[in-house]
């Protein structure tokens, strides 16, 4: 009996500012425009394949999540490599943040998970990496659950999205249309959330009058960030277009987001840190993250902000910028 092993993963994407670019019936060329930041953590997978008939079974070290997208990477996997098909599959899943909260965990499981398969297949890097890709983009596409991460995921670090659609595409895996042009840091990063689930993004992309708030936003955003050098120097101006985005979508009054924005703000006051850092909501959950306004600050602030958001019932988990890819 064969049995083959395969290890993927990716971090976690935070969408601060965006656009829905759906139009075409074409899932490769629909997705966003948009900015935002990748982590270091996410989501790891090991995949293990035995001879089989392409039966899948999942299981989370932490706790019990949706395997559904697992089930369509699989599916999507199997209509390009065959091959595939021909084992029987466990995915053991590592989540390090909730799904469903603007954390880009979908885009990231889905990225994780073709990864493990095709690397236990013996499918060489760059094609591995370009078609992990492509279908995570096609599957977060599919189901509504996300328009831009894989992209965004696909440059790493600080991201800005000028070009929609999956990273890449067609029969030779080729550039584009997505582009993500991304620089990276070791900036800290720190996320915080109220522990209900949040709403799910297809009732906002999906949502007319959403979509045209979001829609006029954005592209507001984008005429401005889109232009000139994507580096370092670029930082504040993110953080400033993050907030004004935030409040002419009107995404920062929905839901309960103006209550985990406010208890954030007092906690960093309280710390002492109002000056040296900013709060930015995630793109579409009910959280926020919390960043500091000079990319190169590195005095030690986590914990005291951590230890503050407790008392406001808010759950936080810290980590950094992402490398680029």
């Amino acid at each position: 009996m064969s049995i083959v092993l395969g290890r993927g993963q990716c971090g976690a994407h935070i969408t601060l500012l965006f656009t829905i670019d759906d139009s075409s019936e074409d899932p490769a060329y629909q997705g966003s425009r948009g900015a935002g930041i990748c982590l270091k953590d996410g989501v790891e997978v090991i995949a293990k394949g035995e001879d089989g008939s392409g039966e899948m079974i999942v299981r989370f070290k932490n706790e019990g999540y949706d395997s559904s997208i697992y089930q369509d990477v699989l599916l999507e996997l199997v209509e390009e490599i065959p091959e595939i098909g021909d084992f029987d599959w466990e995915l053991d899943i590592i989540m390090s943040l909730p799904t469903s909260q603007g954390f880009g965990m979908s885009a990231s499981g889905a990225v994780a998970s073709s990864m493990a398969i095709l690397r236990a297949i013996g499918i060489p890097h760059e094609e591995c990496m370009r078609r992990s890709f492509l279908v995570a983009h096609i599957v977060e596409r599919k189901r509504s659950s996300g328009l831009g991460d894989t992209t965004a995921l696909s440059s790493g670090g600080v991201e800005r999205r000028i070009a929609a659609g999956s990273p890449y595409s067609g029969s030779l895996l080729d550039n584009g249309p997505g582009v993500s042009q991304g620089w990276s840091l070791e900036i800290p990063i720190l996320i915080s959330w109220k522990e209900k689930t949040g709403r799910h993004t297809s009732s906002y992309i999906d949502s007319e009058d959403w979509r045209r708030k979001i829609c006029l936003a954005g592209e507001r955003a984008m005429e401005r960030i889109a232009k000139g050098e994507w580096n370092k120097h670029r930082w504040s101006e993110l953080i400033e277009e993050s907030l004004k985005f935030s409040s002419d979508s009107g995404l920062e009054k929905d839901a309960s987001r103006s209550d985990i924005i406010e208890s954030v703000k007092k906690a960093i006051d309280i710390s002492g840190f109002s000056d040296s850092l900013s709060a930015m909501l995630c793109m579409l959950g009910e959280s926020v993250v919390i960043v500091p306004k000079n990319p190169d600050f590195e005095e030690d602030w986590i914990y005291k902000i951590s230890e503050e958001l407790l008392g406001y019932g808010l759950s936080s988990f810290s980590s950094r910028v992402g490398e680029l890819r």
